[in-house]
């Protein structure tokens, strides 16, 4: 890293910190040439690709925007929003490609905004699935509905088994 004082070639690391959740790398540096010592922050940048070939910087707001469209009229916040754009950042860092294609973005918006609201998840499901007719909402409006008795189930049996070990 180059000096911003001096403009020498070569700088030594003195201290490193994450910030932001671990999204930054900030790194305390000393000059060997003039003493001086400076502060770099790195980050990682993640790229989404879109379908046309565009590559933009993966951006939370964006996502925001997108499921608040389909969260309008619902009951949710915008504490719970900055929260599932974080878990889908969350999730698609957890890839740990530099660059990935906008619809693995989507994919991850799916499952976190299905926990948060399922009218918004079928709202935000049916233009990302190009829904064309009333049969595509009725086989996900079944399979949302095939969770929530598994979910009913898995409840019983642990009150079922906490009932047998009490």
């Amino acid at each position: 890293m180059r000096c911003p004082y001096c403009r020498h070639a070569d700088s030594r690391v003195v201290d490193s910190r994450e910030a932001d959740d671990g999204q930054l790398i900030r790194r305390r540096r000393s000059c060997p040439e003039c003493g001086k010592r400076f502060t770099t922050v790195e980050e990682a940048v993640l790229a989404v690709v879109k379908r046309s070939g565009v590559t933009e910087p993966f951006s939370r707001t964006k996502i925001i925007g997108g499921v608040r469209k389909a969260c309008q009229g619902r009951p949710v916040d915008d504490d719970s929003l900055a929260l599932l754009a974080q878990r889908v950042e969350e999730t698609v860092r957890a890839k740990g490609a530099a660059e990935i294609p906008s619809h693995e973005v989507g994919l991850a918006i799916l499952g976190p905004l299905r926990d948060l609201d399922e009218i918004a998840y079928l709202r935000f499901a049916s233009v990302y699935r190009s829904f064309d007719s009333l049969a595509d909402f009725e086989r996900e409006i079944e399979t949302l509905r095939a969770a929530a008795r598994t979910r009913e189930q898995d409840r019983a049996d642990a009150v079922d088994a906490a009932g047998r070990t009490s």
